[in-house]
């Protein structure tokens, strides 16, 4: 139990990739990262958010000021949304060159910040537009700095290299990863998570888990990515009922906070198969499907798929979710035993629920298979990601 001996209000530094400041009240460190920024002769920033969380949660007060007292000029993109668009990168783009940005702050949740990730590359990259980065037409080798303040406890893209977006012309979602998108210093303030609405907070709760999951057993999984994925299963089934009960909880938060930034870590090293593969065709048909459900949906077929491949590393990681012995025969038990605790926090959802049939396997498994980039995910799938085993975790989840 070592939580007892954490103090909730320290700001520690979490030395990735990237230059994390976590803690409540870390928000305040963002005047000194905009002193380093501007000893580094940037003297203008754009800021990409969506249009109200980075104001309600009170980040911004900070923000701003922190910008003006440095006299970083600034413009502030608004208009990000949930599964954000090539095309919303592209108007971002088109903002920050006009204003003369030289890096980028991102302020929200896993959108925002994966929307400032591409931003970041394509004011290096100008002539490129957000469409041929998606769609693999260049390789960027450098991007202009990154700020990631993040509003969320699910994302992880704080802390690594991915980011998404859809391609809405051709209904793909796929994910970019490079070494000069791991943001230069990012704020992991469990306080400006605690406005998030109860759905919000189940979602990108599950969406750690899914993270954790995936990356332990991917064929480059690791005894690093098994022990986050350990730590960080444990910490959200306990702390999400509490955050769920009292949404104000400071303890609650950080260590859901914390259980997120371990799971981007874990899959930053061990990287992502079945869930988000299949579940991003799911987001890319139907826009306003949130991720974190879409992954939930899918993730009791996923378990029933791969569990034979991985029992001993999934009775581990899923010990403080169902006992389970290791043995290979358990994997109807182990899907029943998840889909009862995603039941349990509220998220008991099927793919029927949200408006998909089984007509609609086809041109998901296309999509699974054709979209760029998650082809190379199922590829590291523990068991063989054939057509037949993709059409049977989508059957399997309607």
């Amino acid at each position: 139990m070592f939580e007892f001996d954490i103090n909730v209000n320290e700001i520690n530094e979490i030395l990735c990739k990237s230059h994390v400041y976590f803690g409540c009240g870390a928000i305040k460190k963002i005047d000194d990262i905009a002193l380093a920024l501007k000893s580094k002769g940037i003297d203008k920033v754009i800021v990409i958010s969506g249009k109200g969380s980075y104001k309600i949660t009170g980040a911004w007060d900070y923000v701003e000021a922190a910008l003006k007292n440095h006299n970083i000029g600034y413009v502030n993109y608004a208009k990000c949304t949930p599964n954000p668009t090539t095309t919303s990168i592209d108007e971002a783009k088109n903002l920050g060159m006009e204003f003369g940005a030289k890096a980028v702050i991102g302020i929200g949740g896993g959108s925002a910040i994966d929307t400032a990730k591409s931003v970041a590359i394509l004011l290096e990259n100008s002539d490129k537009t957000a469409d041929e980065l998606y769609e693999f037409k260049f390789t960027p080798k450098s991007a202009v700095p990154i700020v990631a303040i993040n509003l969320t406890h699910g994302t992880g893209t704080e802390a690594n290299r991915f980011a998404v977006a859809t391609v809405v012309s051709k209904d793909y979602k796929p994910a970019i990863a490079y070494d000069c998108i791991y943001p230069l210093y990012s704020i992991d303030d469990p306080n400006l998570t605690c406005k998030l609405s109860p759905n919000q907070t189940k979602y990108v709760s599950i969406d750690a888990v899914n993270h954790v999951v995936e990356a332990a057993t991917s064929k480059v999984a690791s005894p690093y990515t098994v022990t986050l994925a350990k730590e960080t299963i444990k910490l959200v089934v306990k702390y999400l009922p509490l955050a769920l009960k009292e949404p104000d909880n400071k303890e609650a938060r950080y260590y859901l906070m914390y259980a997120s930034m371990l799971a981007g870590i874990c899959f930053d090293n061990g990287l992502l198969h079945y869930t988000h593969a299949l579940e991003h065709p799911l987001s890319a048909v139907k826009h306003d499907l949130p991720h974190g459900l879409g992954l939930s949906i899918l993730l009791p077929a996923v378990i029933k798929n791969i569990y034979p491949s991985k029992p001993y590393i999934l009775s581990d990681i899923l010990e403080p979710i169902i006992k389970l012995n290791g043995n290979p025969n358990e994997a109807t038990k182990a899907s029943e035993g998840v889909y009862e605790w995603l039941n349990s926090v509220g998220v008991p959802e099927r793919l029927r629920d949200v408006g998909f049939s089984n007509y609609d396997i086809e041109k998901l498994t296309n999509l699974a298979f054709n979209t760029p980039s998650l082809s190379g995910l199922l590829a590291i799938a523990p068991t063989e990601a054939t057509r037949e085993a993709v059409e049977e975790i989508y059957l399997n989840s309607i």
